[in-house]
């Protein structure tokens, strides 16, 4: 079983370190990890590519949505969680805080914009397509995955 891996980590320094470490607990759990940066692309439009190709070749997808560049997801991830959803993907999302959004943001935001008030510690638009939000970290999720499919 192939799954998508998806993620701000991509932007660390060490980000083709992590993928492989990302990729190796999947073996552990029985799954392939599919990495964007297993893509060698080095320009936007092949990248861009690359990745929806191996976001189809995928069983499901895990998603990080943990805030990243502000208080939401990484608008990249967000995109991908969108496209899988759409190709009928299964997906799976993990972030270490589960506090709601107005518990972590208030009832405005800092410009004065309404904070959804869903009881959902994410977008709903992010939310409503998972088949599993996961209060934990990326092996957390993959247990969780696992379970779902072992059904």
């Amino acid at each position: 079983m192939k799954i998508y891996l998806a993620g701000f980590d991509v932007f660390a320094e060490d980000a083709k370190k992590r993928g492989e470490d990302m990729k190796a607990l999947c073996r552990e759990y029985g799954f392939e990890g599919l990495y964007p940066l297993d893509n060698e692309f080095c320009e936007a439009s092949p990248i861009f590519l690359g990745n929806l190709s191996m976001i189809d070749s995928a069983d499901c997808i895990v998603a990080n949505v943990n805030a990243f560049r502000g208080s939401e997801p990484d608008s990249g991830t967000a995109f991908e969680i969108g496209y899988a959803f759409a190709k009928g993907k299964d997906v799976f999302l993990y972030l270490s805080d589960g506090r709601t959004l107005r518990q972590k943001l208030g009832k405005t935001d800092e410009e004065g914009f309404s904070v959804e008030d869903f009881a959902l510690p994410v977008n709903l638009m992010l939310a409503c397509a998972a088949k599993s939000i996961v209060i934990g970290d990326f092996s957390d999720c993959l247990k969780t995955v696992r379970s779902y499919f072992s059904k």
